[in-house]
């Protein structure tokens, strides 16, 4: 029942307008929030692309201008891998990317199929992945490597799915490798061990308990600190047996040293395994001090 008294109806005519106003008001307002929404786009990320719209390519090893390897540690191997750490310098992919990795034969002495089996036309950088250690065969079965090294020169390029635009130094990487010692990277960060010779690292990998010391460098490891007692126990390892080998010879039977006199009245030993009575060293006899000394390939005196 509706009232048609004046008094109603006059509020009516009042009321009326008012309701009017106010969804007026609620249409203005929501047309302004959809022309907010509208004008607002979405921020575009800014992502990495390389000239050329591909991502790079390098070598990841730390600052050294060669890899050493010796078949000297393993000696009884015809043949052993060294992986090669190879990066993107890019982004990640969900699908897998073709690189090459070649050898420099300009700046290469080893021999193809003689001292590194031949590398693959290709290789591939697995999807979603940033690095892969590609596998280069290298090889044991030229006599000469007792005497000399050889240099294998890597050099990794875009392929088909990459730039190569990246400087060719951290692109390129030399496999230095014998079957005889090599000096090694951490051996200059140690002046204890004072100047390199082959027949010193040779007691140094008997002696110590070790066959590597960490490199005192940050950029190489940043907890290289840590290593630091140990590695100066390794080294006075060496130290006590170069003072006196009689008495690392009893302490260690099972290694099977001994040390046998010469027979040329000078008091001097060799120094030897059992095992492989061959390879000996020599201790030398000084008479002026009563002192026996190792003595290396260049007829220095070893002492640290």
């Amino acid at each position: 029942m509706v009232c048609l008294c004046s008094r109603c109806h006059k509020m009516n005519r009042l009321t009326e307008p008012t309701k009017k106003t106010d969804m007026k008001r609620k249409l203005i307002f929501a047309f302004l929030i959809c022309a907010a929404l509208a004008s607002c786009k979405k921020e575009t990320l800014i992502t990495y692309n390389a000239p050329g719209g591909k991502d790079n390519i390098y070598l990841g090893y730390a600052n050294t201008d060669s890899v050493v390897y010796s078949f000297a540690y393993n000696p009884t191997l015809n043949q052993d891998t060294v992986w090669v750490p190879v990066k993107i310098s890019g982004n990640r992919v969900n699908h897998p990317r073709s690189f090459v990795l070649s050898v420099d034969a300009a700046n290469s002495s080893a021999v193809r199929t003689l001292h590194y089996q031949p590398l693959k036309p290709s290789y591939i950088m697995p999807a979603d992945s940033g690095t892969i250690h590609v596998p280069v065969i290298i090889l044991n079965t030229d006599t000469g490597l007792v005497n000399y090294s050889v240099k294998l020169a890597l050099q990794v390029s875009g392929g088909t799915d990459f730039s190569s635009n990246l400087p060719l130094d951290i692109r390129s990487k030399q496999i230095v490798f014998s079957n005889r010692l090599e000096e090694p990277v951490w051996w200059p960060y140690w002046g204890q061990l004072g100047g390199y010779s082959r027949v010193k690292h040779q007691l140094f990998l008997i002696s110590s308990g070790t066959t590597d010391l960490v490199q005192l460098d940050p950029q190489v490891d940043p907890n290289y600190f840590l290593y630091i007692p140990r590695d100066l126990y390794y080294i006075n390892n060496m130290h006590e047996f170069l003072i006196d080998p009689f008495n690392w010879i009893k302490q260690n039977p099972s290694k099977g040293f001994v040390l046998t006199p010469r027979n040329d009245n000078t008091g001097d030993y060799d120094f030897y395994n059992q095992a492989a009575p061959n390879k000996k060293f020599w201790l030398k006899y000084f008479p002026t001090v009563k002192q026996l000394i190792f003595m290396d390939e260049n007829k220095n005196q070893i002492l640290i």
